[in-house]
């Protein structure tokens, strides 16, 4: 296992980062994601441990809750020492049927805190993410209230997910303008078929070296071998019932087609490739792999020894790369003089 520091901190996590939002299921919804009960999570987390992930991702919506509540008490069938693990929790959806039991609010940020911290057995989450983007609550609130959680010691680092670039921006700017603690990652879908985020975001989070943990990096099961042209809907498969992420599909057959034969050619499944590939991405921190079973696990976790060529790598780069958009080809355009070396001016000489 190899391992980063999470953002712009003295934290090291692994790069890959096990998500627990196949734990309890529960019914509806959640019950297409996943039902793996307290035994299978307990050999799960076993089996992330023991290939040397200290990362575990959670939110207080999988399952209604029950997803903190199995990981915690997997963590303690195990004798697993707190100080040995990093838990990601998130806050931001609905928990209850209250009018404020949601959002980014001060009021629910602290009331959901409480019941995470319950459900983990924990005194503190490491890293508490703000998990959308709430278009009511007005920025300094929110960051004002992780910061007092900070403070308190019920958290240690805050993140962020599914939000736009400007809006990292700004709060990045308001934390350093009221020294509130800032956002230390972004939690973001990025895949090598879902590529949307290098547009600004990437950018943005190598500029101030905020960390990026990645969800579904096979596109909700698109890369995982079992998807192709010919059959866009294998059964037992979870994204046949619930189609997502949004992904242009006859982008991602391409992008197959060139993925499939460097797999055969390494004796491996496409998966890992596809988790080979953004382990090579620079901004990538952590990739937050999902399982139901211990096959899936270690197929995943082999991920990280697959070393890909340069050849590949530049093949995968070029059959998934972006379509330009403006003003992304006029960018470059406009600084080609910048760029290229020539003469310097005299500046400061006498005539």
């Amino acid at each position: 296992m190899e391992y980063k520091t999470l953002g712009n901190t003295g934290l090291l996590v692994s790069t890959l980062c096990f998500g627990t939002m196949t734990f309890h299921g529960g019914s509806g919804f959640w019950k297409a994601i996943g039902d793996v009960d307290q035994a299978g999570a307990d050999e799960l987390v076993k089996g992330s441990i023991d290939a040397g992930i200290n990362f575990f991702d959670t939110a207080d919506v999988y399952s209604e809750g029950e997803s903190e509540r199995i990981l915690g008490q997997s963590l303690k069938n195990l004798n697993i020492a707190r100080k040995d693990v990093v838990i990601a929790s998130k806050v931001f959806g609905r928990t209850g049927p209250g009018r404020n039991d949601v959002g980014a609010s001060r009021g629910h940020i602290m009331d959901a805190i409480e019941g995470s911290l319950t459900r983990l057995g924990t005194d503190h989450i490491d890293l508490y993410q703000i998990h959308g983007s709430d278009a009511i609550t007005p920025l300094e609130e929110t960051l004002s209230a992780l910061d007092t959680l900070v403070q308190q010691g019920k958290v240690r680092y805050i993140g962020c997910s599914n939000w736009q670039a400007w809006r990292i921006a700004k709060a990045l700017g308001i934390s350093e303008r009221k020294n509130f603690a800032r956002f230390d990652t972004l939690q973001a879908y990025y895949s090598i078929a879902g590529r949307d985020l290098e547009r600004e975001i990437v950018p943005l989070l190598e500029e101030e070296k905020t960390g990026l943990l990645v969800w579904s990096p096979l596109a909700g099961g698109l890369l995982s071998g079992k998807f192709t042209r010919e059959n866009q809907k294998p059964a037992g498969s979870r994204r046949s019932e619930f189609d997502f992420p949004l992904v242009d599909k006859e982008r991602t057959w391409k992008i197959l087609d060139v993925m499939v034969p460097i797999a055969e050619a390494h004796g491996c499944s496409s998966a890992r490739v596809a988790l080979a590939w953004l382990l090579t991405r620079p901004a990538v921190t952590s990739i937050i792999i999902g399982a139901k079973r211990m096959d899936q696990l270690n197929d995943n976790i082999a991920a990280v020894e697959l070393k890909l060529s340069a050849d590949e790598v530049k093949a995968l780069d070029e059959v998934s790369a972006l379509p330009l958009e403006y003003p992304g080809w006029m960018i470059p355009f406009q600084n080609s003089n910048r760029l290229q070396p020539g003469p310097r001016p005299n500046v400061g000489t006498k005539s």
